[in-house]
């Protein structure tokens, strides 16, 4: 039985977003399929006197020539659903967040006062599920105890030969559609994954989005929420980013261990200090890459545990939503502490 906080059909994320009134909605854009992504905001958008997109300023050695942020600039963050559609953890977590924000709980009416207490002093850009067309695609409202085999179809879907296109030969053709015989939710209408999508040629209009977004609003820490399937929570590493930003998000990384440990959910530290090529000639430039380089600020994903019916940790849907929580929470003692 799907709990009732766990909310992410497109029907609910469309009814929850017409209800917001303290803050404000739009539509970021439409997906290839031709559903709405909606964007929730709260907290006014500062003028941080831009001169020259991210890059430029830091060719001319100063980011300030992008975005001059003061001591009493908001900190922006933006919190990512639903990038693969069928990890409905992250959309329902993200409902959860606005349901807060909007009445003083969320949607099992619990408080989370430290959030709820210090969101004004934030920037937020919420969306709860960017690749609607893979939610869309998915028959079933949550993967919660459903077995392993099932949830491979379900997510990354079939060849035509009808054997399961697997993680992660999933990504060893894109667009994928031609050759799936069920597309799975990870990608959207036209076949794309949106985490791997050419980010240096015409992307998908999703991902357009997503990163002009980030770029205009000068975001200061991205997350994505993902589904990990059965694993702990936890951050994997993420490339091509500077060293400074890679050792605040391992500090950040830590943070969310003991914050995780406390609670009683299971969490793996993952090295975020890598060095590219250092494990495989061929790391990943990956959509979470891209989100730093568009405006220079923190960039990290989200595994959730998924809490499926198969062998490794299994989380309550109650501790799934709490690790999420925790997330929210340190996002926000990230800012306070500096």
């Amino acid at each position: 039985m799907v709990p009732s906080f766990w909310q992410s059909r497109l029907s609910e994320i469309e009814t929850g977003v017409r209800q917001v009134v303290k803050g404000q909605t739009s539509v970021l854009t439409t997906s290839a399929g031709g559903r709405s992504i909606y964007l929730v905001e709260y907290g006014e958008r500062e003028d941080f006197g831009r001169r020259a997109n991210y890059s430029s300023a830091c060719g001319a050695g100063s980011a300030d020539h992008y975005a001059r942020k003061g001591p009493d600039a908001k900190p922006v963050l933006l919190i990512v659903g639903g990038v693969h559609g069928g990890e409905l953890e992250g959309i329902s977590a993200v409902m959860n967040l606005i349901r807060l924000l909007e009445t003083g709980t969320d949607y099992r009416g619990v408080r989370h006062d430290y959030v709820l207490e210090r969101a004004g002093r934030f920037r937020l850009l919420l969306l709860p599920c960017m690749n609607p067309d893979g939610r869309a695609r998915l028959p079933v409202d949550s993967l919660l105890d459903v077995p392993y085999e099932e949830f491979v179809y379900y997510m990354q879907g079939s060849w035509k030969d009808g054997s399961l296109c697997r993680w992660p030969d999933c990504k060893a053709v894109h667009p994928i559609k031609e050759a799936s015989g069920f597309l799975g939710s990870y990608f959207n209408d036209d076949g794309i994954n949106l985490m791997h999508d050419n980010f240096f040629a015409p992307m998908a209009r999703e991902t357009a989005a997503l990163l002009a977004l980030s770029e205009r609003e000068a975001v200061d820490f991205a997350v994505q929420l993902h589904g990990g399937a059965d694993t702990e929570v936890h951050f994997p590493a993420i490339h091509y980013l500077p060293q400074a930003v890679k050792e605040r998000q391992m500090a950040f990384n830590l943070r969310m261990a003991l914050a995780c440990t406390a609670r009683g959910i299971p969490f793996t530290v993952v090295d975020q200090v890598v060095v590219d090529g250092a494990k495989s000639p061929y790391p990943s430039f990956n959509l979470t890459s891209a989100i730093h380089h568009t405006c220079g600020g923190m960039s990290m994903t989200f595994e959730s545990n998924m809490g499926l019916d198969s062998t490794g940790v299994k989380l309550t849907p109650d501790q799934v939503l709490d690790s999420h929580f925790v997330l929210f929470e340190e996002m926000f003692r990230t800012f306070e502490a500096r």
